[in-house]
């Protein structure tokens, strides 16, 4: 069968950071190290030669770019300095804006004018939002739900977040029409429904990050993704019990104020972890570093920070700080959660654990067509 191949996929892949591919020579050493390379699953070597041959149809149809966790021991071993995690990498943001059918992603990946242009519009509507539509300004006590009133906040908040998850949801589709290909057998629903195990499972644990190297990687990860999770239930849980948004906050040892300074400082220390490691560069994961990623950090980081300081004031009772902060918080928060979740990093979060999910579903395809294709023998 031909196999088409593209001249231009190389300059393509050097604006999403994978310039240095052309440096391999296949020795191999990369697919030998890694712990998280099978043989059914190859990679990255595999790879770095199909990104010199252009061969891009085949890397679009691929998940191997998803089971990589970016440990850098490849890299390590590399004779050639032909970095082949960053190139794993940035096949990964590649992908990204292929299962992406609004354009946003590729724009965001590699226009600079366009990062800066989307973060600084939500950030700038956000700010006029809440200082515009907010409530009175109590001053001599804090009265976060006078200012930010929950009937107003909830209701923006369930339609932004619904909004989110049609766009990350259709998203992950086109993943699932792309990557499952020939393998799109008639699988029985309940195949679908059972599997589902999986993809929970390794959305909850990542436990595959915990195959390389360096176990602490794996921890920092973890703590993240959690911290993440935890305070994305607080926010729903929110909606329904205003626990948050109140003028008569709980106390500090209430269930969820106690879940809400594990979310906290989880992605805060994870988070500051990453920006250091970013600016020392002595890990080979934190060598180079796409704008992107400074992106993720650099909006990810002011928006914990800044919930952390609502939560401080309002302890400490300084109704103009908390009523700010809170301000400042959301227009953190908006850019973060808009670009990253759907288009850009945080999509991530999805994307691996749904291509494990997919992994199982090919296998289950090719048993049932094996099956299929037995039966008919018998039958004839």
């Amino acid at each position: 069968m031909a196999v088409k191949v593209s001249a231009d996929f190389y300059r393509k892949l050097k604006k999403y950071g994978g310039q240095s591919a052309t440096q391999c020579f296949h020795c191999g050493n990369c697919t030998v190290v890694c712990p998280l390379s099978t043989n059914d699953y190859q990679f990255p070597r595999r790879f770095m030669r199909y990104v010199q041959l252009g061969m891009e149809d085949k890397i679009k149809q691929s998940i191997e770019p998803w089971l990589c966790y970016y440990c850098g021991d490849c890299q390590r071993l590399c004779p050639r300095q032909a970095n082949p995690g960053e190139v794993m990498m940035a096949l990964r943001r590649y992908l990204t804006t292929t299962y992406d059918w609004t354009g946003l992603g590729r724009r965001l990946y590699t226009s600079t004018f366009w990062k800066l242009f989307s973060v600084g519009l939500l950030f700038a509507i956000t700010l006029w939002v809440v200082y515009t539509f907010g409530g009175p300004m109590v001053t001599d006590h804090v009265e976060l739900a006078t200012f930010a009133p929950n009937h107003t906040v909830h209701i923006v908040g369930i339609i932004f977040g619904t909004v989110l998850a049609v766009l990350l949801l259709s998203n992950v589709y086109r993943m699932y029409k792309t990557i499952m290909g020939q393998y799109q057998v008639s699988l029985p629903a309940g195949v679908y429904i059972e599997e589902l195990k999986t993809l929970l499972w390794h959305f909850f644990s990542q436990i595959r990050f915990r195959m390389c190297t360096d176990k602490s990687r794996w921890i920092k990860h973890w703590l993240l993704m959690s911290g993440y999770f935890v305070a994305f239930m607080l926010v729903n849980v929110d909606i329904i019990t205003h626990w948050s948004l109140t003028n008569n906050p709980p106390p500090w040892y209430s269930f969820p104020k106690l879940l809400w300074t594990y979310a906290t400082f989880a992605m805060l220390y994870a988070t500051t972890e990453a920006i250091i490691g970013r600016l020392r560069k002595k890990d080979p994961i934190h060598q180079f570093s796409h704008s992107t990623d400074w992106m993720f950090l650099l909006l990810l980081w002011p928006t914990i920070f800044t919930g952390l300081l609502v939560r401080i004031f309002m302890e400490a009772n300084l109704p103009l700080p908390t009523y700010h902060a809170f301000a400042f918080h959301l227009a953190f928060t908006v850019p973060l959660l808009a670009l990253e979740v759907p288009f850009a990093k945080w999509s991530h979060l999805a994307y691996r654990p749904f291509a494990l999910y997919f992994i199982r579903l090919r296998e289950r395809a090719q048993i049932t067509g094996q099956t299929q294709v037995a039966a008919e023998a018998q039958s004839a």
